[in-house]
């Protein structure tokens, strides 16, 4: 179910400044929430191996669109970008059955959708990096 995803391939330069201030901010909320739950399943001593990898894939989402957006440098090689990719791809199966099961106009779902559009923002900039 491909809820709010991106069909089109809209130059990275395209997007405008509220999109990429909102994506920025979620893609920081997201690294915020996973740090938290980190945090937590490991004071409770329990495996933190898929966390790690999404809090990583994250920052490097997020790196890589101030790269494109402000000229920020990033220090990821490519493997790192297409690990990452895979990983921000194989979020989209839960967040879009989040999306389909919140309530139209809720903060939840704003928050799903604003979520939704930073990581696919973040796999356009990894691919145009990777084809570079």
């Amino acid at each position: 179910m491909d809820v709010v995803r991106r069909k089109d391939n809209t130059n990275m330069e395209a997007v405008s400044n509220l999109d990429k201030l909102e994506s920025i901010k979620s893609l920081q909320s997201t690294i915020s929430k996973l740090e938290n739950a980190l945090s937590q399943m490991t004071n409770k001593g329990v495996n933190t191996t898929l966390v790690r990898k999404r809090l990583k894939a994250v920052h490097v989402g997020l790196a890589i669109l101030e790269n494109v957006w402000n000229q920020s440098p990033h220090h990821y090689t490519q493997e790192d970008l297409a690990e990452a990719r895979n990983v921000i791809t194989g979020l989209f199966p839960s967040i879009e059955s989040s999306y389909a099961k919140s309530k139209i106009g809720s903060p939840q779902r704003t928050l799903l959708e604003r979520r939704m559009k930073a990581l696919e923002l973040s796999i356009q900039a990894i691919d145009e990096l990777s084809t570079k």
